[in-house]
């Protein structure tokens, strides 16, 4: 029997609230059994993988929601996680009592701190129950109120516990990945874990942030790293954890394709490249697409002159095989560590009075591409960063090539966009109404300065110093991917040309699209004309939200730090 929920209405924010019981939370949740096939069909009423569907598009059909309705958006309930051993939360505005037991797992040391809770990865919601994620941690709540039905804690090794994007789902299984690099499969009913696996060497410092991606039978992951090392996808089979298949991203021995773009096989078998982010999939075609991390050293010689392939690129392989279809490179030879690995989108468009298959991406470097997905053949490339100013030229293949003097150099290079990106890993979205592309643009220079011209003291992200001088304000940026242009800018307020953007975008059949602000803002903007049309000041959004039907009433789901909001309309 479920404990009654109380409703109290707030003067504060005049919203009404949902206070979690007293009672012992359930230490169950509902299975979610959910077939793989489920996910070739288009988004219902529940987020079942990471961007909602294969697409990448993360827009929400559900229209209860919309531009007019909005104005009524109210806390429907809120919950704070606990990372760790500790008591976790109830739910409610206020937590009252305990969370669900902690069910622990890994073999790291008792006396090592968890880290705090910080939800920057995507929740799935499916048959009423929320999963959510940070490192090491995850939870099954009750999607309705927020309460905790049972918690996960992996006792880590150590690692870089800098974000968990989230969980996969293959029938009543859930999939995860720990920053010291453990895939971990616990039953979605009962948290309890089945069996993990290490999938990449944590003694060579690879960590692990990415969300499993599930196609039929096999689980997509990904790696990460920052030293000299290469990165990979492997495929698995969800019941048994066992690798199927692993795609190199760089050249790994002699006659790999690529090669000739590095000085040598030793560079290019430590050369990075990591996928770290979730790809898309196309079922017509069965290929995963996916875009690869920054060549290392990122920042220093060492590489060549050459491309150094297939770094800062979309990858296409066949998901049955791992065997690479096509390759673009959007930044040949990067030399500002503007990696490539955000999450593209798929979508069906008219370019040269022709309707073809399409996948788009927003590069970090402030660059925007459109490929045919099916052949790889390269359709658009513009600038939507509007004050990146490192380019030479676009050559006739469509990659962007670098002007040199733009590289960090000694006396140092003023160069737009810093490290961080004209976007980073925030994922963009996509709406089939406006047929317009959104991405969160960041206009920041930075003063990059070489510190270690010898590229054997500078593995990694070494051998530079970069001095942040500045910005030019920063915006939600609608694209038209079949021309890349521009068509409008709504600019993020603040006081300083920092932030904006939250951690990424959801757009939804209600002509809506939700970000946060530089203030601290929960913002649903007019997909059409970038209009804000309401906000809740939250604090820095920190995922992307995701929407779901609930009892007949839709939600929309954002965090902002170590706390979920979620909103709904009432009366």
């Amino acid at each position: 029997m479920r404990t009654p929920r109380l409703i109290l209405t707030m003067s504060l924010l005049a919203l009404p609230i949902v206070l979690a019981g007293q009672g012992p939370a359930p230490t169950t949740a509902p299975a979610p059994s959910l077939d793989p096939k489920r996910l070739v069909q288009p988004l219902g009423e529940d987020w079942p993988t990471y961007s909602g569907d294969y697409t990448g598009k993360r827009f929400s059909p559900l229209t209860q929601v919309d531009r007019t309705s909005v104005k009524r958006l109210s806390l429907a309930w809120t919950a704070r996680l606990t990372a760790g051993t500790g008591a976790g939360g109830g739910g409610g505005r206020f937590r009252f009592g305990g969370g669900a037991p902690v069910i622990v797992g890994g073999n790291g040391p008792d006396n090592l701190p968890a880290v705090p809770a910080n939800v920057k990865g995507t929740p799935l919601m499916v048959n009423g129950t929320l999963y959510v994620t940070t490192p090491d941690n995850t939870w099954a709540m009750d999607a309705r109120d927020g309460r905790e039905l049972w918690h996960y804690f992996w006792r880590t090794k150590g690692s870089t516990p800098i974000a968990n994007r989230g969980v996969g789902i293959w029938r009543d299984y859930l999939y995860f990945v720990t920053p010291d690099n453990f895939f971990v499969s616990l039953d979605a009913k009962t948290g309890k874990e089945r069996w993990n696996k290490e999938h990449a060497d944590f003694d060579q410092q690879y960590f692990s942030t990415m969300a499993p991606i599930v196609v039929d039978n096999h689980l997509l992951l990904g790696t990460g790293n920052d030293i000299d090392s290469p990165g990979y996808i492997q495929s698995f089979h969800p019941e048994t954890g066992e690798v199927q298949w692993r795609f190199y991203t760089v050249p790994m021995k002699q006659g790999d394709p690529g090669l000739d773009t590095w000085p040598n096989l030793q560079s290019a078998k430590y050369g990075g490249g990591h996928p770290w982010l979730p790809g898309v999939y196309d079922p017509e075609t069965r290929l995963y697409i996916f875009g690869t991390g920054n060549p290392i050293p990122a920042y220093t010689a060492g590489r060549g002159e050459g491309d150094n392939l297939y770094t800062c690129s979309l990858v296409a392989v066949n998901v049955d095989t791992g065997k690479m279809v096509w390759a673009f490179q959007t930044s040949p030879h990067d030399m500002h560590d503007w990696d490539s690995a955000q999450t593209p989108i798929l979508f069906e468009g008219m370019v040269n009075g022709k309707m073809r298959k399409l996948v788009s991406t927003a590069a970090r470097n402030g660059y925007f591409f459109t490929i045919d997905r099916v052949t790889g053949e390269h359709l658009v490339t513009t600038k939507f960063g509007g004050d990146a100013n490192w380019a030479k030229e676009i050559d006739k293949k469509g990659a962007v090539r670098r002007n040199p003097v733009k590289d960090p150099t000694v006396p140092g290079a003023l160069t737009n966009p810093t490290s961080g990106g004209t976007i980073n890993w925030e994922p963009p979205a996509y709406s089939p109404l406006t047929k317009l592309f959104y991405v969160t643009e960041r206009n920041g220079y930075s003063i990059y300065y070489l510190t270690d011209p010898d590229p054997r003291g500078s593995m990694g992200l070494g051998g530079k110093e970069e001095v942040a001088v500045g910005s030019t304000g920063n915006f939600l940026t609608a694209i038209d991917p079949t021309t890349g242009k521009v068509a409008w800018r709504r600019a993020y307020p603040s006081t300083t040309g920092a932030g904006g953007g939250g951690g990424g975008l959801l757009a939804t059949a209600g002509n809506l699209v939700f970000a946060g602000d530089a203030g601290g803002n929960f913002v649903a903007y007019d997909a059409e004309t970038g209009k804000p049309l309401w906000h809740s000041r939250i604090g820095n959004v920190s995922n992307a939200a995701i929407s779901y039907m609930l009892d007949g009433r839709q939600h929309i789901l954002v965090a902002a730090g170590d706390t979920l909001y979620a909103f709904a309309l009432y009366e």
